[in-house]
């Protein structure tokens, strides 16, 4: 039970952390607002969990880029003349930057979740469990018709 609640906060902070926080192109609701008529939050709420995206969305985009060049520079060392040093130097250091951008993720989702009320998380976790279930309904007959072909 725990492990879906889990599974399902962590899916909303990530779709959460998408860099359109105000309003989606064509006038459709952001994440929030989807959040807010699943599991009745209030304005407050909505505006607090605004604010938690806000304030680690940027540090968390920061990670991301270090990351992305950091991967460059170790891709760049596949060559005849490469330097297993270097390879070792900016693997340690991308697995800082991930293991901050992990630890940065979960505190996002964890200062989400605190917004919640008991009654919210219930809601949650009983909707990402019919989540869940269809994505397994969807899968079967993926499989099923992959079967027949």
């Amino acid at each position: 039970m725990k492990l879906v609640k889990l599974f399902g906060i962590a899916l909303i902070a990530l779709g959460l952390s998408s860099p359109a926080m105000a309003q989606q192109s064509g006038g459709q609701p952001d994440q929030v607002d989807q959040l807010a008529q699943m599991v009745g939050l209030s304005d407050d709420q909505q505006k607090e969990i605004r604010g938690i995206i806000e304030d680690m969305q940027s540090e968390i985009k920061e990670l991301q880029s270090e990351a992305q060049q950091l991967q460059q520079e170790i891709q760049a060392q596949i060559k005849p003349d490469y330097d297993e040093d270097t390879i070792r130097e900016k693997a340690e250091e991308l697995g800082d930057v991930t293991g901050e951008m992990t630890a940065m993720s979960t505190l996002m989702q964890a200062k989400v979740d605190a917004v919640f009320t008991e009654a919210q998380r219930e809601e949650l976790n009983k909707r990402m469990q019919q989540m869940q279930q269809q994505m397994q309904q969807q899968r079967q007959m993926q499989q099923q018709q992959q079967g027949m072909q």
